[in-house]
């Protein structure tokens, strides 16, 4: 039997560079978006007495994870593993978007979290805190991109990019788990 369905891979490799932009903004522009409104409304959409005070360590983990996961994966690639390099890129991928819906729901049920600490230390966090919130919202398209090309086989293009993903994506899941240690004593919602 003849499937006419092509799968996603040829879908990919065969959306013309305009449409993958368009995908790729589009994605991007949602995914902050979304964050931006569980931030500015937290518990807008709580459901009952959901309990979510596990998920902030839980997304500390997924961090510190994905941060393993990104130095294998820079490790593997100068080593010449490329099977290696592609499945720890991939559980990265998949870390990081676990950590987005964890964030997501987590501020979705729970009130927000004012930082507590006075003098010098909170000007450290806020400096982190800011660096890692606007540099989490410039890795969804440089990741999805960077995803894209390995994907579509663009390689030269994929290192090109990659150049620049790795080390705003390896900052933003550090200071993930920094921002967690440096708050989690002020959580309203306790464990």
């Amino acid at each position: 039997m003849n499937n006419t369905h092509p799968n996603n891979q040829d879908i990919v490799q065969s959306m013309k560079e305009s449409s993958l932009s368009v995908l790729v903004y589009s994605l991007t522009i949602v995914v902050v978006l979304l964050v931006s409104f569980m931030l500015y409304f937290p518990q807008a959409l709580a459901i009952g007495s959901l309990d979510v005070s596990s998920l902030p360590k839980l997304n500390a983990f997924l961090n510190g994870s994905c941060s393993v996961l990104l130095m294998l994966g820079v490790f593997f690639i100068k080593n010449k593993k490329r099977q290696a390099h592609k499945t720890v890129m991939l559980s990265a991928f998949t870390l990081s978007v676990l950590f987005l819906l964890s964030y997501v729901l987590y501020h979705s049920q729970a009130p927000a979290t004012h930082y507590g600490g006075e003098g010098i230390i909170k000007i450290i966090y806020f400096f982190i805190l800011i660096t890692h919130i606007i540099l989490a919202a410039c890795i969804v398209p440089l990741a999805l991109f960077t995803l894209l090309r390995a994907w579509r086989s663009e390689f030269v293009r994929h290192k090109a990019i990659a150049k620049w993903t790795f080390p705003i994506w390896l900052y933003v899941t550090i200071t993930g788990v920094i921002v967690y240690f440096m708050i989690s004593p002020y959580y309203q919602v306790k464990p």
